[in-house]
């Protein structure tokens, strides 16, 4: 399929394609017993051009019926009637628009609409939600405090940041799962756990869990070598964990284009915001589209304000799990 990158279209969230045209594209190819290809392109004339040059199938975005080029497409399968836009086929491509056309119903944009929804509200992530704080007066944030002052060490963050993720990603359910598939304390991807060495089968184990989350945020510290100050520094790799690391870079050129300083959380944040208007993940120097920059802004504030919270603590309980008793240390140093 060709389409544009936005919100309504297609876009990567965690790792994970949504967008509506995407979703329907990606259900009609599922009925057809065929895997989908995504290719997205920088306007209208440029996925026409693709589709007459037999680059691609279909172009999966309501596309007006007077565009240039139309004579040689074939309108069908999802559209939306009142603004006589649909997707469209090359001409010859009968079988394909038959079929198409076959699948569709009126209903599907509303269906998925809510799907999409459903899926990005807290209500698709299965979770217990435990107390930010298990106890106040003994400054024991959680039953996996030793974990985090242990596997903190070797990136050099304060463990209570970790924990103050930790919170913002599970609540401090170590069974937690997300609709997307990310897994335990930390949240961690398949595919990041495959990355990290992280075998599938201990993917909930939490130990396992925070060890392989403390080796990605060491990695991710690492791709930021080049931002001087260790507070913003700290932002940065969040937003990363969160968003993605590759929208982050986009909105650090996008703040440097408008004079902005690029290593300062404060000024780049405010593109990370932006990139969720087309103005700027249509913008010739963003790579990679559309980003639910909200989510990761706001993700970035809760933590700190959580990790404030818990410097606060009058007491610091003494927690730490000596090298020797860890179950796993050896293979995340």
């Amino acid at each position: 399929m060709l389409t544009l990158s936005g919100p309504e279209t297609y876009y990567d969230y965690h790792g994970r394609a949504l967008g509506l045209e995407y979703m329907m594209c990606e259900k009609f190819a599922q009925m057809e017993g065929v895997s989908l290809r995504v290719e997205v392109c920088t306007d209208t004339a440029e996925m026409v051009k693709k589709l007459l040059n037999e680059d691609a199938d279909l172009i999966a975005f309501p596309l007006p019926e007077n565009i240039k080029g139309a004579s040689q497409l074939k309108f069908c399968g999802a559209g939306i009637d009142s603004l006589h836009v649909q997707w469209a086929v090359r001409k010859d491509c009968e079988e394909l628009a038959r079929a198409l056309n076959k699948w569709y119903k009126p209903g599907m944009r509303k269906e998925n609409k809510q799907e999409e929804e459903f899926l990005l509200s807290t209500r698709s992530i299965k979770r217990h939600i435990y107390s930010p704080m298990l106890n106040r007066r003994s400054g024991i944030i959680s039953h996996y405090d030793g974990y985090f002052m242990t596997y903190s060490m070797d990136f050099g963050w304060d463990w209570r940041l970790m924990a103050a993720q930790c919170y913002q990603e599970s609540c401090f359910d170590p069974k937690a799962v997300s609709w997307a598939g990310a897994c335990g304390l930390m949240q961690i991807m398949p595919g990041t756990a495959a990355h990290l060495g992280l075998p599938l089968s201990q993917l909930y184990d939490p130990e396992m869990n925070i060890a392989a989350a403390a080796k990605y945020l060491k990695e991710l510290s690492g791709k930021f070598n080049d931002i001087p100050d260790r507070m913003n520094r700290m932002s940065f790799i969040l937003a990363c964990y969160n968003g993605g690391y590759n929208h982050v870079r986009d909105a650090m050129r996008l703040a440097q284009k408008h004079g902005k300083n690029p290593h300062e959380w404060n000024e780049v944040s405010k593109y990370v915001l932006l990139l969720s208007e087309s103005a700027y993940y249509r913008d010739p120097i963003v790579q990679h589209g559309y980003m639910r920059g909200s989510e990761t802004v706001g993700y970035v504030q809760r933590i700190h304000e959580r990790w404030a919270q818990y410097r606060s603590l009058a007491h610091t309980p003494r927690l730490g799990i000596p090298p020797e008793k860890s179950k796993h240390r050896n293979r995340y140093n």
